[in-house]
């Protein structure tokens, strides 16, 4: 994940921009968005122990923000805002689930250099924690996995959160993402019922589980990787996404939410990135 308030480019912001940051409820709103994550963290390790372990989770976070100091100083010269590592590493440390400690330090280590290094003109192309999680449970399946604790029956944490996020996503103008992915969900959830007769409150048990809701208020809203154009094409990403991801469910996969954003992410800013640059050909043509 990626903060959906802060700026994830590697290129250091203009002096005197921290006084220029709009606020939400008196706070500026490149903080805002590290101190939803840790109290979706607070909430999930005191209701349902949903980390691995406090060591392991400071450790993700000391990684990305090692690795964000250094490369941004390699790659533009500048100190870095640090927000944006702190919510990657706080979410790799969430996510991962392994018996060992390498794999926290290292899905960090990918999520950050990713950002400096796939990328296209001014853009990275994937959300960084989410590439760096699909990288793992690629290429080792055999020491790397991801939560999948619910919240149980007690449904206040999910209330609580979903109240936070919503007010969040909209100050930073993505609240359309997220709603339009969250009915996506709901509706190939009935479509999988009618396809595989599963119960339909089964199909969308995983929405309310701890790490969806980082997926929905986090990565799929990340400003530095979603489209520009309009709203109507994020709306679109994201319902694609649901689309992939439903595919993706049907044939059993446990992590169909990263993987359909791996997917659809990248292809979606690659096309925007195409027609933009073909506009301004023609324009200048």
């Amino acid at each position: 994940m990626s903060a959906t308030t802060v700026p994830t480019s590697p290129v250091a912001a203009p002096a005197g921009e921290a006084r220029k940051q709009p606020k939400l409820f008196g706070v500026d709103s490149r903080f805002v968005a590290p101190i939803f994550i840790t109290f979706i963290l607070l909430v999930g390790q005191l209701t349902y122990g949903i980390l691995e372990s406090y060591a392991l989770t400071v450790l993700a976070i000391l990684t990305a923000v090692a690795f964000e100091l250094v490369l941004s100083r390699l790659f533009t010269g500048r100190w870095p805002h640090l927000a944006s590592a702190y919510i990657s590493g706080i979410s790799v440390g969430i996510l991962t689930r392994s018996p060992y400690a390498w794999p926290f330090a290292l899905t960090s280590a990918i999520s950050i250099t990713s950002k400096y290094v796939l990328r296209v003109g001014d853009r990275h192309i994937w959300n960084p924690s989410n590439f760096g999680i699909c990288v793992m449970l690629l290429v080792a399946p055999w020491a790397y996995s991801t939560l999948s604790i619910q919240w149980g029956n007690n449904l206040w944490p999910v209330f609580i959160i979903w109240a936070l996020g919503l007010v969040i996503t909209r100050h930073v103008g993505r609240l359309h993402v997220t709603l339009t992915y969250v009915a996506s969900f709901f509706l190939f959830a009935y479509l999988r019922t009618l396809l595989t007769g599963h119960a339909f409150a089964a199909e969308v048990a995983p929405i309310t589980g701890p790490m969806y809701q980082l997926f929905i208020f986090f990565m799929i809203t990340d400003p530095k990787t979603t489209v520009r154009s309009s709203k109507l094409a994020q709306g679109g990403v994201a319902f694609t996404v649901a689309l992939v991801e439903c595919v993706l469910r049907l044939f059993e996969n446990v992590h169909a939410p990263y993987y359909a954003l791996f997917i659809v992410g990248p292809v979606a800013n690659l096309i925007e990135i195409y027609l933009l640059r073909r506009r301004a050909r023609a324009a200048a043509a």
